[in-house]
């Protein structure tokens, strides 16, 4: 398997802290639903950019910055409009001018179509070395009154080292876009199209959950009815595209959205439960970093090892959904 680090802010807000905050929220229940104990937060001053640069130093430990020859970066939260955060990353990494780099807005699809691209990438010679990176920091997205996203998410990096060789451990993809779901999942203010607004309204939403237009706003019933309906096709549409079963595959890394929708998923698709990861009860939903982080627990585990079928799946924002069948 292609190598991956992976790196967490310091600062973790975990379940009962959030409690002190909102009195009525039952955690408990939450947890058991949710599956998220605790989820690492990005300080003030801490920005995907400085999250990308810890989780590529932690990679190049062990492999040599000077082969990179090409980047990726993958975030929904970039320190600036312009310039690319992947451009500044090159320069922060003292990589080679050489270097081609690049960033993709996409969230929780972000990885498996990261991949895409790198395959791309390498199997036409372009680059011989890249790195794919996720960096996410959505919870600076997040209104502080709205404990429904405020309890789901979590910040993050990871950094994948992917080479010329790693092209033949990486099948055959399935994608799919539909952007008329775009406002289940937004932030209406900020961008060109809608100003931030500084008399942003507190709008309630749900069960007691607040936000602004300024601030993330995600329908829940929507994302899980989209979810239920498009996954389990593409899972299927996956299998036919590599030329195997779901017995062929021995592990299953799905975005971790939460416990729930997951096991909602495993079920429908008849999926065992020990070929089926869940791994988000430290990280919660981390967007584009939790298919890699749940790859290398997995995998620094000991439970994908090599020669072992592992079918990767994101979906999310956009809506945007993809799914690939890699070898270990």
């Amino acid at each position: 398997m292609f190598d991956i680090s992976v790196y967490l802010p310091s600062n973790v807000l975990t379940n009962e802290m959030l409690k002190s905050e909102f009195k009525d929220w039952d955690y408990m229940k939450i947890q058991d639903k949710v599956g998220i104990r605790q989820r690492h937060i990005a300080g003030e001053s801490e920005t995907a950019l400085d999250l990308a640069y810890e989780a590529a130093q932690k990679l190049f430990i062990d492999n040599d910055r000077e082969t990179i020859d090409f980047i990726i970066l993958c975030t929904q939260s970039p320190d600036y409009f312009l310039p690319t955060t992947a451009c500044i990353l090159q320069d922060n990494l003292g990589l080679p001018k050489t270097v081609g780099a690049l960033d993709i807005n996409l969230g929780c699809s972000g990885y498996v179509y990261g991949l895409a691209l790198a395959k791309g990438l390498l199997s036409a010679g372009i680059s011989q070395n890249l790195l794919l990176v996720t960096s996410e920091t959505y919870t600076k997205h997040i209104y502080k009154k709205d404990i429904a996203n405020r309890a789901i998410f979590g910040d993050a990096a990871t950094a994948s080292l992917l080479s010329k060789q790693s092209v033949a451990e990486i099948g055959e993809f399935t994608l799919g876009t539909d952007g008329s779901g775009k406002n289940n999942l937004i932030i209406k203010n900020g961008g060109l199209r809608n100003a931030s607004d500084s008399n942003a309204r507190e709008i309630e939403y749900g069960s007691g959950n607040i936000y602004t237009e300024n601030n993330l706003y995600m329908n829940g019933p929507e994302i899980f009815n989209f979810t239920i309906a498009e996954i389990p096709a593409l899972v299927k549409k996956n299998l036919i595209a590599n030329d195997l079963t779901i017995n062929d595959i021995d592990y299953f890394v799905f975005h971790q959205a939460n416990q729930f929708m997951l096991d909602y998923l495993r079920k429908k698709l008849g999926i065992p439960a020990e070929k089926f990861c869940i791994d988000m009860v430290n990280t919660g939903n981390t967007v584009s970093c939790t298919i890699p982080i749940a790859l290398k627990n997995a995998a620094d585990n000991g439970i994908v090892r090599t020669g072992n079928k592992v079918m990767l799946v994101g979906f999310g924002v956009g809506y945007s959904w993809g799914a690939v069948t890699i070898k270990i």
